[in-house]
């Protein structure tokens, strides 16, 4: 199981800031009728939890509302991506240098840094990895922190339950939560899912869903890395890190037709492999995944992602109806004719990284509970790991039966000198997942 499936047997990468598209979310703290946030006295306290390109944008956007914030303290597994993101950061918020204010002594380092961090800030941002999220997550709920946390949420089943676990926590102690699944903060999409629920294209009978490009980035081994460091550092092509694209990417997707439904499938099939993404550098994750979803009302999700140069490039989601269809991408309604019910104003779209921000650091400064983002993140998250097993696996998986699994792919022991979950062969390969041959029940 430490593989990430079950065998037989068993910038620089930052863009300015008008341009972002890290995808962080903030939640604000739900503090006392005292420590209300009313003047300029009243800081509200930010610690960043992974400082790669995406927690960068994060903190960014955080530090960009209208609200008195300061980041006050950030921790990652390596220095040099802390350094390289506080200097991002400072140059990103240009005028307003004194919303940086981490001191030396606030600048924690290694694989229990976040604890530290967490405990100096009233909202975290937790931008690790997703492998680290449950753990974090748990962390920062224990602590009574307001934390936005990055999607996915886990990349298996048990990191899953540990979420909604924590989830509850959190709902308990009053705790906002927000989920980096930034389309469901798109004037566009909610607007659109509205009307679909109300229905505006009859009863949804069938969906479709993609992300097809060529791929990220990739980080070669360099000389003295231990196992542990270089899987760490090329993160997005180990299961136990990234969960695969149909995680890491497809989630998007996946939620937008999660919520449209609104439900979450009870079984999936599909298939996928390695057909141009073989390299060693590439780890253990598939280059393109198709999945078939079915859902307890008998709606077919057809669902697509796929990691190949020179292919068709596509980023959609679409729901067909009794009365009509819904063009996400296009932000459109027809009939089954082709006739337009419903255009969006597109001039009235906005920039949904930004806004998630804005409307939780506006109920921070009300003291309002209003965010709990982290039970159907977990489970947009869980469908996309349900897929995930069915591509590996190429059978049948029920919801039920995975997610009540007890599946756990992290270490045993976290630090650069241990075993990482999965190890190269004398040839430098990793395990990869074969359909028919890989077995999860």
């Amino acid at each position: 199981m430490s593989n990430g499936f079950l065998t037989n047997q068993s910038r620089r990468n930052f863009v300015k800031k008008s341009s972002i598209l890290a995808g962080g979310v903030l939640a604000a703290p739900f503090l006392s009728q005292a420590n209300y946030f009313s003047g300029a006295s009243d800081v509200i306290k930010i610690a960043l939890i992974g400082c790669g390109g995406r927690g960068t944008g994060a903190a960014v956007q955080a530090l960009s509302t209208k609200q008195n914030v300061q980041l006050v303290a950030m921790a990652d597994a390596f220095r040099d991506r802390l350094d390289d993101s506080y200097k991002n950061i400072q140059e990103a918020m240009e005028g307003k240098k004194d919303r940086v204010n981490v001191k030396e002594e606030n600048k924690f380092v290694g694989f229990d840094a976040y604890k530290h961090a967490i405990a100096l800030a009233d909202v975290v941002i937790l931008t690790t990895p997703p492998g680290f999220r449950p753990i974090h997550f748990e962390e920062a709920v224990n602590q009574g922190k307001q934390i936005f946390m990055e999607k996915p949420v886990a990349t298996d089943p048990a990191g899953i339950q540990r979420v909604l676990a924590a989830a509850e926590v959190a709902k308990q102690k009053k705790l906002n939560v927000v989920v980096g699944l930034q389309r469901r903060y798109q004037n566009s999409y909610r607007d659109l899912i509205k009307r679909v629920q109300d229905g505006a294209i009859g009863e949804i009978v069938s969906a479709q869903a993609w992300w097809n490009n060529d791929g990220v980035w990739v980080r070669p081994r360099q000389a003295g890395q231990t196992e542990m460091e270089y899987q760490m550092r090329n993160w997005y092509y180990f299961v136990w890190l990234c969960g695969d694209h149909i995680n890491e990417q497809h989630i998007h997707n996946i939620d937008v037709i999660n919520w449209a439904l609104d439900a979450y499938p009870v079984q999936a099939q599909g298939m996928g492999g390695r057909e141009v993404r073989k390299g060693k550098d590439y780890g253990q994750i598939f280059d393109h995944h198709y999945v078939e979803f079915q859902y307890a009302n008998g709606v077919t999700f057809n669902s697509q992602c796929r990691h190949i140069k020179n292919t068709v490039s596509k980023v959609d989601e679409l729901l067909v109806g009794t009365k009509g269809k819904l063009y996400c991408g296009d932000a459109r309604i027809t009939d089954h004719k082709g006739k337009v019910l419903y255009q969006f104003d597109k001039a009235k779209e906005n920039q949904p990284y930004q806004t998630e921000h804005d409307e939780l650091f506006e109920a921070v400064a009300k003291g309002e509970y209003k965010f709990h983002d982290a039970e159907r993140g977990a489970k947009s998250t869980m469908t996309s790991l349900l897929g995930r097993m069915a591509t590996y696996s190429g059978q049948m998986i029920e919801w039920d039966k995975a997610i009540n699994s007890g599946i756990n792919i992290m270490p045993k022991v976290y630090a650069f000198d241990a075993e990482a979950p999965v190890l190269p062969d004398a040839n430098g390969l990793y395990p990869v997942a074969v359909p028919g041959v890989t077995k999860y029940f």
